[in-house]
């Protein structure tokens, strides 16, 4: 693995002109992600579910001296599949183009849920939304400067297994494994979405990125009983980075010039719990290109979007 011991946001180069799409951007991983792009002259959409926490949250960077031209707050629940049309219809009447989409927002481990859609809620928001939310905007991407698509995977991929039976958890259902299937969707879908655009001979990159273990309220907003009580009183004081050190990954996914499509960025340090950021290892099955078309064709089925791009 090549080790970037020494990257922090103080190497992001200057963003000056180029316009960012964060989802999930009003806490965590998206609040720092915006945060450390916005001082470095980027442009950022913060694509929140709650609009007036993301007012809140853009009036907070603009007093700390942010200009307040280089946020932009806009509505996205990617829980629901409109709301994501809708997104990207604004951005599409807005925008000639886009240059960076980090797909970052995630829930995990909630109760078994449904989305506006009917589909598992984890499933719908961390995958299917973002699903739908890159193929709608790959086009305005594709006329960026230095386009990518940087997708949050996490270590939990490596968990995971994709249940194509039941995708939903009709028949059983578990928080955190539905959470490792979402989190191993996201690396497998990052990974044929590279394929695809290379396939295509686009000028996107689409990268693959992973914070460790981070401290957010990702582990305790949604999580019950002894999952929430690890995270909040246990494992996160103990071991958790903070959610600035924790985004260096995606940052560096975003930004590095040396960056290669189809790369899986996260943390150097053991396990990958935290560190700076370095090239790590997908796992066999996010790799694996039948099951990246098949996840693809299912996503295009349950979202009715279809990606302008050559199938791999």
């Amino acid at each position: 693995m090549t080790r970037k011991q020494s990257w922090t946001a103080d190497h992001i180069q200057d963003q000056t002109g180029r316009v960012f799409v964060v989802t999930g951007a009003t806490s965590g991983l998206g609040l720092a992600t915006t945060r450390a792009l916005a001082h470095r002259g980027g442009r950022v959409i913060l694509a929140v579910r709650d609009e007036a926490k993301g007012h809140e949250v853009a009036e907070g960077l603009a007093a700390s001296g942010v200009g307040p031209d280089l946020l932009d707050v806009r509505r996205l629940d990617l829980a629901d599949l409109e709301s994501v049309r809708a997104f990207a219809a604004g951005m599409r009447e807005e925008h000639r183009r886009l240059d960076v989409l980090v797909n970052n927002a995630g829930v995990m481990a909630p109760p078994r849920t449904l989305s506006a859609q009917g589909h598992e809620l984890q499933f719908a928001t961390n995958h299917l939304g973002h699903f739908a939310l890159t193929g709608l905007l790959l086009d305005l991407l594709a006329a960026g400067r230095d386009p990518r698509v940087v997708t949050v995977s996490s270590i939990n991929h490596r968990q995971g297994s994709l249940r194509f039976e039941d995708l939903g958890g009709e028949r059983d259902y578990a928080p955190m494994a539905f959470y490792n299937q979402s989190k191993l969707a996201n690396a497998v879908f990052g990974q044929e979405l590279h394929r695809r655009l290379t396939a295509s001979a686009s000028p996107v990159r689409a990268v693959l990125a992973h914070p460790g273990y981070t401290a957010t309220s990702l582990q305790t907003r949604d999580t019950r009983g002894l999952t929430r009580l690890f995270f909040g009183r246990i494992g996160n004081p103990l071991i958790a980075q903070s959610p600035e050190r924790g985004a260096l990954s995606q940052l560096y996914a975003a930004t590095d010039p040396t960056v290669v499509g189809g790369e899986f960025i996260g943390p150097d340090g053991p396990a990958e719990l935290r560190g700076a950021p370095t090239r790590v290892r997908l796992s066999d099955a996010a790799a694996d290109a039948g099951t990246g078309r098949r996840l693809w064709e299912v996503s295009e089925g349950l979202t009715g979007v279809s990606f302008p791009v050559t199938a791999s």
